[in-house]
């Protein structure tokens, strides 16, 4: 047999799983197309905000509603998008969503205000939300089962690398020229992810099993996309370990993002001299997130419990730790508690991508991923209001200690309780936890 008629199909081949991952050309392609939107969506980032900021001079509540907007799409059309991902053909849903993400980035070098970038941000990001769970659900068709952890080791890798390389390269090109060639670059990244992606828009859907590997539906019992979207929230609450995953993950991230946007205010007040200091954790949390994937990247898999409450634990510690800085305490302790807080962030996102993928059927990932990005999406407009409140009300310092605290403690009830939280599913994951 040829690799040509084995990779006709929308299902991954005994070739592919032969060969290896990176002789799976599909995902090859996705994983290219994936690296450039997302180092783009990084690139623009920091633009946008001084583009606000400085350029316009818009009111502080303006700029807080940025984040905001950017997450209400999630919230209200993250499971339906899930849900269409599901039903419809993925990569043609992954070339629309870029197709219009370029024509709105174009659009917001024209934007004359906030008033008029807003909007704009907020449907951009409703492309994001339904190109996620298209990609995820891509990967699970395209990628054989023994390769899952490594391609969402890999994903992670370039989400991470973005994340520091992104802004960091964005803040060189908006020091030498301006905020709008930011804005240029991001929407030609975009254009290129899309045209690399094109050759896969003929791909074979697979046939449409129901979540136990049922036959398909004939063409007179297709349901409908509110029959789907409910059958996909059933899912997830009779898959015990799916629901615990989900339930856990947003308590973590909970945690979190409670101080994710509160770190210039912890470091004003016993760093008030050192503005860069910023820069240097956000440039250490992302490469220990980046050390630590590339270590896992060579693991065919981890533990649920390992990955998920070890991650959070590394987190805790790190959240804490800062909280305990004081002026005198030297600033290589501020990076070395960032590399620990992005061990821990790459171990629990690596895990959680996982295990989605790896204990749901192809025929839910979509919507199994489209309800986690909504229910995600809630915590981070949740979230740093609540953290805002707290640190209003004990301190900067006193408030880093509770959540590290509050953090380091949902760890450990993760690794304690593996068994009990994560028991379902005799997969090759879960007896390596036993």
């Amino acid at each position: 047999m040829t690799s040509t008629n084995k990779e006709s199909n929308g299902s991954p081949s005994p070739f592919n799983s032969s060969k290896g991952l990176w002789r799976n050309f599909q995902f090859v392609r996705m994983f290219i197309a994936y690296a450039l939107a997302t180092f783009g969506d990084w690139f623009d980032a920091l633009a946008i905000q001084v583009m606000v900021a400085y350029r316009w001079g818009a009111d502080p509540l303006i700029i807080a509603l940025i984040p905001v907007c950017m997450a209400v799409p999630g919230i209200l059309l993250g499971s339906v998008a899930g849900t269409l991902a599901d039903r419809f053909h993925k990569v043609r849903i992954m070339l629309l969503c870029d197709v219009i993400t370029v024509v709105l980035t174009i659009a917001i070098l024209f934007a004359p205000s906030a008033i008029w970038l807003l909007p704009l941000l907020t449907l951009r990001a409703m492309m994001g939300v339904f190109h996620i769970p298209a990609q995820q659900a891509l990967t699970r068709q395209v990628v054989s089962e023994e390769h899952l952890f490594q391609a969402s080791s890999l994903n992670g890798f370039v989400a991470q690398c973005s994340k520091v390389a992104g802004p960091l390269l964005g803040a060189v090109i908006l020091a030498v020229f301006s905020p709008q060639l930011c804005i240029v670059i991001n929407a030609c990244t975009r254009l290129i992810s899309g045209l690399v992606l094109w050759p896969l828009r003929q791909l074979e859907q697979p046939k449409r099993l129901e979540g136990d590997g049922q036959p398909e539906q004939t063409s007179t019992e297709i349901e409908s996309v509110l029959t789907q979207w409910v059958k996909g929230w059933n899912f997830i609450r009779s898959r015990r370990i799916l629901l615990t995953t989900i339930v856990f993950g947003c308590f973590g991230l909970l945690a979190i993002l409670m101080i994710d946007y509160q770190f210039t205010t912890l470091f004003r007040a016993i760093k008030p001299g050192n503005e860069s200091l910023l820069g240097w954790l956000a440039s250490s949390v992302g490469a220990g997130a980046v050390v630590v994937i590339l270590l896992l990247n060579r693991l065919p898999r981890i533990g649920y419990g390992w990955g998920l409450g070890g991650g959070f634990i590394f987190i805790g510690i790190g959240i804490a730790a800062l909280g305990w800085v004081t002026p005198l305490t030297p600033e290589i302790w501020v990076i070395v508690w960032g590399v620990c807080i992005g061990l821990g962030n790459g171990l629990s996102m690596v895990t959680l991508n996982y295990l989605l993928q790896k204990e749901t059927p192809p025929a839910f990932t979509g919507r199994v991923f489209g309800i986690q990005n909504s229910l995600s999406s809630v915590v981070l407009v949740v979230a740093p209001l609540v953290g805002g409140i707290l640190i209003r009300s004990a301190g900067a310092s006193p408030a880093f200690q509770y959540i590290g605290i509050a953090t380091f403690m949902i760890g450990v009830i993760g690794i304690v309780l593996q068994r009990v939280l994560w028991s379902e599913g005799k997969s090759p994951v879960a007896a390596l936890q036993e």
